[in-house]
């Protein structure tokens, strides 16, 4: 069985790895340049006594009145003065060896370079252990001062511990500053790792738990908002598709419904004039006045076909241009006018739109169509402010409560059998509503002393 690590432990590894290897590093350096430090220091003081007897020696003073008198900052020196060809001359321990002491390393370094030391050899003479320097004088005799390795100079050459403790209080405190750190960082990626699971299963992500408030969480929570939003769009245009299968299956249903009737009267006028061509003359007058007015019922609904089926699926496509409203009502009202001996009442204010005649005009075509075919109305009357907004109403029966909000579906009939009687194809105020729709605007419907039909137009700025 493989056994796999979290990213975050991965991570505080790598991190508490870092921390510590370079908090050894620098405990490391410090303790060996605090000893360094140290063992200089006692060089120093050595070969400052050094220098005081070489100095006592350059005057004539008797080795023994010097060392007597020196005054040393190290305790119990022992002091050595060497010849040339390597002979004690002097030992202040009185440990006089006839061994070429020329062999010694801090005598040879002192030959060497006029300076030497060993931090921390065995004497032969005497058999202790200590710290010499030794230094060489200008008539070839080397001085040697030795500090015997008491403990009080074992603790001095020692470096200070409490840096180790410092240092190791430090590190502590950055692992659980990275235990902590690394906590939140993987709680950003657990979730977000959880979250790219549930969208890869296809799950609905309605929602986001928050993530920690830093750069890492604010780009998580980000990436989470963005998929939701695309999600929710995606699903809308989902649900968009599916609704316009419908309605194209719906409309294709209610035109061959509706095209039955028309056709099949076509039809039985042209059987009866094909098989009884001795019917009476009226009788004939009789049967292609039928067979027209279903054929114009015909045509008037394939055109209302096409253009709810335009609006549909080509909406781009519709070109438009700059149009004189005003004048394109007052033109169709007086058309109506005489149409009907319903009294049109109107008042439209100078405007211009930017939009496509055809529909403009359908918009209003249709309405009035509506009201002289349904209404039962004496009066219809039309108003408009200068933002667009109408009002065309009539006072006529109006209609029910139960039908105002189907009204814009398309075939639908409040009165069936009258609608069809009247030649209407069930389309008309569908073509209204999605004709103001492509041109900014909204459109409702209130059955108030009449019929109301409150909609907007917004004119070109």
């Amino acid at each position: 069985m493989k056994l796999t690590v979290s990213f975050r432990y991965r991570f505080l590894f790598i991190i508490l790895a870092i921390s510590w290897a370079l908090a050894g590093t620098l405990l490391i350096f410090q303790y060996q340049r605090e000893k360094k430090f140290r063992t200089e220091l006692l060089d120093a003081r050595l070969q400052a006594d050094n220098a005081m007897i070489a100095n006592g020696l350059r005057r004539g003073a008797d080795i023994r009145e010097i060392v007597g008198d020196l005054d040393s900052s190290v305790e119990n020196p022992r002091v050595t003065v060497i010849g040339e060809t390597g002979n004690v001359i002097y030992d202040s321990r009185g440990m006089v060896s006839a061994a070429n002491h020329n062999t010694r390393p801090e005598i040879a370094a002192a030959r060497a370079s006029g300076h030497g030391i060993a931090t921390e050899r065995h004497s032969e003479s005497d058999g202790s252990t200590y710290f010499y320097s030794a230094t060489l004088t200008d008539d070839g005799v080397v001085i040697r001062t030795a500090a015997p390795y008491t403990h009080s100079l074992e603790t001095f050459l020692k470096a200070d511990r409490s840096l180790i403790w410092i240092m190791l209080a430090i590190t502590l405190i950055m692992s659980v500053v990275a235990f902590i750190v690394t906590g939140k960082i993987s709680l950003s990626i657990r979730r977000l790792s959880a979250f790219a699971e549930q969208a890869e299963r296809g799950e609905p992500v309605l929602s986001s738990e928050a993530f920690p408030n830093d750069e890492l969480g604010n780009i998580a929570s980000n990436i989470v908002k963005l998929y939701i939003q695309r999600d929710a769009r995606h699903r809308d245009a989902l649900r968009h598709e599916k609704e316009k299968i419908r309605i194209k299956k719906q409309l294709t249903n209610n035109i061959n419904h509706e095209l039955k009737t028309p056709v099949s009267a076509i039809l039985v006028c042209i059987d009866v004039l094909a098989d009884h061509p001795e019917i009476e003359e009226s009788k004939k007058y009789e049967l292609i006045t039928l067979a027209k007015s279903n054929a114009q019922r015909l045509d008037t609904l394939l055109k209302d076909v096409a253009d709810i089926t335009r609006m549909d699926e080509g909406q781009e496509m519709i070109k438009k241009c700059e149009i004189n409203l005003a004048e394109s009502i007052i033109n169709i009202i007086n058309e109506y006018r005489m149409r009907t001996h319903i009294v049109i009442e109107a008042n439209i204010p100078p405007m211009t739109i930017y939009g496509n005649r055809r529909l403009i005009e359908s918009i209003f075509r249709n309405l009035f169509d509506n009201a002289i075919a349904y209404s039962g109305a004496s009066r219809i009357i039309l108003k408009a402010d200068s933002q667009g907004n109408f009002c065309f109403s009539d006072n006529g029966s109006g209609i029910s409560e139960e039908h105002l909000p189907h009204i814009f579906e398309r075939f639908y009939r409040v009165d069936k059998g009258r609608s069809r009687e009247s030649g209407g194809t069930g389309l008309g105020l569908a073509i209204v509503k999605n004709a103001v729709a492509i041109h900014g605007g909204t459109i409702r419907a209130v059955s108030l002393n009449g019929l109301n039909f409150y909609f907007n137009l917004p004119p070109k700025t």
